[in-house]
């Protein structure tokens, strides 16, 4: 039996609209894990390097140190890419900007825990650390004292970050999407590839030198860390973000084929000249 048309089409409408919403999702929680575990920890992956290159750097691996925080932000660009890809830049530039909303209840939330007072004796005994002497933290708090409130000390680590990761957070995705969207126009559709990494690595560029140059720019100043930390810091998550940005295009290329039938829409038909005899791609 043939299914009226107007039933088939609410039917992909919702398709359409659950996609989205499963990318809208995975790039808000993308955004949130990495403002609540930011810079709790810093970790290290050495990169094996050539012979050659060895040789000349004087060890076997180049140890790439970032924030743990860093890990699932490649995320977020593949997300927007694809969003942008198959549902416009209106609907992208909609999504960073509810990240953003997103992000500021997140940190509403912790401050409003911050602010109330704390249970003091009957609370459990994991929730007070027993510091040894005054924490340096970025964003000029200093942390001491026998019992430090858990709670207290990552409230005061994540808010150090949170307003940097913001500015650079809504700078970048901006810049991802406007400079993805400017190259589909420039090649016509063509070249998915040039358009995925560009957009990614010179928004990547962008969100990494603002948000390291913001979280750590007064300890920089008061000399707790030297141009060299700096740029350890900047290349170590510039590198894992460029990295990742090349390993998702084979991934980006599968699922723009396979979201392209699931989805029926051409990503590419308004640089075909549609003709109105196929499906209109979504707005």
């Amino acid at each position: 039996m043939t299914l009226p048309y107007e039933f088939v089409d609410s039917k992909l409408h919702e398709r359409r609209e659950r996609v989205f919403l499963v990318l809208a999702g995975v790039f808000i929680g993308a955004m949130a894990m990495l403002n609540i575990i930011g810079i709790t920890r810093f970790i290290e992956i050495p990169i094996p390097l050539p012979g050659f290159l060895a040789s000349w750097y004087g060890a076997s691996a180049f140890p790439l140190i970032l924030a743990v925080g860093v890990l699932p932000y490649p995320l977020t660009f593949l997300c927007t890419d694809l969003i942008s890809e198959f549902y416009g830049q209106r609907r992208a530039n909609f999504v960073v900007f509810v990240g953003l909303l997103v992000n500021v209840l997140v940190m509403g939330v912790m401050w409003l825990g911050h602010a109330l007072p704390g249970a003091g004796l009957t609370a459990p005994p994991w929730q007070g650390l027993p510091l040894k002497g005054p924490v340096s933290l970025p964003g000029e708090t200093i942390l001491s004292g026998d019992h430090v409130e858990l709670f207290d000390f990552l409230y005061h680590l994540t808010a150090a970050s949170v307003v940097a990761s913001m500015v650079a957070y809504l700078t970048a995705q901006l810049c991802d999407v406007y400079v993805f969207h400017f190259w589909k126009n420039l090649t016509r559709g063509k070249h998915l590839w040039l358009r995925n990494n560009g957009s990614t690595l010179v928004s990547q560029m962008v969100d990494t030198i603002a948000v390291i140059g913001i979280t750590f720019g007064g300890q920089y100043l008061r000399g707790a860390l030297s141009t060299h930390d700096i740029l350890v810091l900047i290349g170590g998550s510039y590198a894992f973000k460029a990295v990742a940005a090349l390993l998702d295009t084979i991934p980006i290329y599968i699922l723009v084929a396979w979201l392209s039938r699931y989805l029926q829409i051409d990503p590419i038909a308004e640089h075909r000249g549609w003709d109105g005899k196929a499906d209109k791609p979504a707005p």
